[in-house]
């Protein structure tokens, strides 16, 4: 059974599709239709390039084809990373034809994509996506960019891929840990617009967690199209594009707060989603029974459900305060009305907000 699904992202004259199935970096036609002028960089890191990079060279043997390993770590989403990859770009020479690839995580995805948006002003990239979280989330899109010390991605641009490859294959190589982090991101698609998919979830992690090709397939294409729908509806985010993000601000404070790279993206994600809930909860929002399956399918997910103990409402409150979500002064938090659906809300309550932070402090401190 080794079929490829194929999803399209819908953005008028940069559409993109997005390829999912087994041994698809055996294909290489799937790579060289995407692929423009003679000069290829493709750029992996420390942990992906020994398992994957000489089999994605093996199909560009008629290209120029440089490449750059970056190591590996969120800590090392920087302009000194990008640095690097401007080096090989300009000590090859290469031109405004060329082709950049991303083979990994979301991390080289991000760094490469946002490489390829500002080498000479913009040129084509393609994503091939090695983790979970990467395949159904930050591969999609055309969100790129680095971190910097006050506060993540806020240095980037919008820059569409190519195309998106999807080799399910990859997934036979990642740590639990990574495949967890990436649920959190499938699990999100559930509670913002697909409360089928979070039923289906219920039943289906453990089945994930062993790395059923069938159940990660299916797991996978939902998720990409749930995706593509809401960025062809929204490509650079004035509206209901900011509903991904359900999660990310609470999230994105965890891993700032934390230093990058201590807690998984994915990690920090899941429990920003229970913070979510737990303040949609407070405003009579949601029922105390669609928090409990909240709570519920992260842990069968193995993802943490309790803040960092250092971090009191005080310090989670300057965290988050430098977030691209902040408008006019006021942090937007993506909430929940139902499982299966949210809203975008900057008129919650803000003495609310300080009990969400403080029983979370308070949890992480009773262990």
């Amino acid at each position: 059974m080794n079929t490829i699904k194929s999803l399209s992202v819908d953005l008028g004259d940069h559409s993109y599709p997005i390829h999912i199935g087994q041994d698809l970096l055996g294909k290489p036609e799937l790579l060289t239709d995407y692929i423009t002028g003679q000069q290829v960089l493709v750029v992996s890191n420390e942990t992906v390039a020994p398992l994957y990079l000489d089999k994605t060279l093996s199909g560009l043997k008629n290209y120029q084809c440089e490449t750059v390993i970056l190591p590996d770590g969120e800590q090392y989403k920087t302009l000194d990373t990008v640095g690097l990859i401007y080096d090989a770009l300009l000590k090859n020479r290469f031109d405004r034809q060329c082709t950049l690839i991303a083979l990994g995580g979301g991390v080289v995805g991000d760094i490469t994509g946002f490489a390829a948006a500002t080498y000479q002003r913009g040129v084509n990239f393609i994503q091939i996506p090695t983790t979970l979280l990467a395949q159904v989330d930050s591969s999609v899109g055309g969100k790129t960019g680095v971190n910097h010390p006050l506060g993540k991605n806020m240095i980037g641009a919008f820059h569409q891929p190519q195309c998106v490859l999807i080799d399910t294959d990859t997934l036979n190589t990642l740590e639990d840990k990574e495949l967890s982090a990436g649920l959190a991101e499938i699990i999100k698609y559930g509670l913002i617009r697909d409360p089928e998919l979070f039923d289906w979830l219920e039943q289906h992690i453990p089945a994930l967690l062993e790395k059923d090709p069938a159940d990660l397939a299916y797991a996978i294409e939902r998720s990409c199209q749930n995706k593509a729908d809401v960025v062809a509806a929204d490509e650079k985010e004035t509206g209901q594009r900011a509903l991904l993000n359900l999660g990310h601000t609470f999230g994105h404070a965890i891993e700032a707060g934390m230093g990058y790279g201590a807690w998984l993206h994915g990690e920090a994600v899941g429990t920003g989603m229970l913070m979510a809930a737990d303040l949609s909860l407070r405003h009579g929002w949601i029922t105390q029974e669609q928090m409990l399956r909240i709570k519920t399918i992260l842990t069968l997910a193995k993802l943490p459900i309790n803040t960092p103990p250092e971090l009191d409402a005080e310090k989670f409150m300057n965290l988050m305060a430098v977030d691209k979500k902040v408008l006019a002064g006021k942090i937007r938090l993506i909430l929940l009305n139902n499982i299966g659906e949210s809203l975008i809300s900057d008129n919650y309550k803000p003495d609310l907000l300080s009990d969400t932070l403080n029983e979370f402090h308070r949890a992480a401190n009773s262990h």
